[in-house]
């Protein structure tokens, strides 16, 4: 099962953080769990459709502090695993938010 983990959170990033976060991915990969990862841009730009007419809105936006900011797709067996990754996750970088959806296909 693929899901998507993405987390918005506190912008701590010291050296035991960077290393502590540098353990868990390599044992994410090394495991085979770990698909890919990265950070994102934290305005982006939403599309809208309403009656056959497309709007784009550029940001940043004014709850951009609340907009994802990283992201990791994952291969486990379960929602479970999924969910005590993301917890381990939580652990090492501290307050936050995250989401965890499947992704099918």
């Amino acid at each position: 099962m693929r899901f998507l983990m993405t987390s918005v959170g506190t912008a701590n990033s010291d050296e035991t953080l960077q290393i502590e976060m540098g353990k868990f991915v390599e044992e994410l990969t090394r495991a085979g769990m770990l698909i890919a990862t990265g950070g994102m841009e934290l305005g982006g730009s939403v599309i809208t459709s309403v009656g056959g007419e497309i709007t784009v809105t550029d940001g940043p936006f004014a709850e951009a502090k609340e907009m994802a900011g990283g992201f990791a797709l994952i291969e486990v067996g379960s929602k479970e695993e999924a969910l005590e990754l993301s917890k381990r996750f939580f652990a090492i970088i501290g307050d936050g938010e995250g989401r965890i959806q499947q992704i099918y296909g």
